[in-house]
């Protein structure tokens, strides 16, 4: 396989899905789209700040796991299971830093700090 359409097929799928959540974001509290965490769906407003934080930190981080990924591959045409993990990467730091922000702003209840 081209490295080019396995790191677009990884990572250009990420970047995809972190605009479509970026420009479309979850109205309501929901169990199909969305952050959706115990914590985040407490109420409307942990639901709402958790989504626009994260939607905005995946973009982030999705951006730079696409544009890594393929300064990877101009670098070494022969990737396997880089992409793949700069991907999980880049998910897991959004994930980390929503759960922070949503600990450091919101009690167990959901009440704002």
């Amino acid at each position: 396989m081209n490295p080019y359409y396995y790191v677009l097929s990884i990572n250009g799928l990420l970047f995809i899905f972190s605009i479509v959540f970026y420009f479309f974001p979850p109205k309501k509290i929901n169990s199909f789209y969305g952050y959706r965490t115990n914590k985040t769906m407490k109420n409307e407003v942990v639901w709402n700040f958790a989504n626009t934080f994260f939607t905005k930190q995946f973009l982030i981080y999705a951006t730079i796991s696409l544009i890594a990924s393929l300064l990877l591959v101009s670098i070494n045409a022969k990737i396997s299971w880089q992409p793949m993990a700069i991907m999980l990467l880049s998910l897991a730091v959004s994930v980390i830093k929503t759960e922070q922000e949503i600990t450091k702003n919101f009690d167990e209840e959901g009440n704002k700090k």
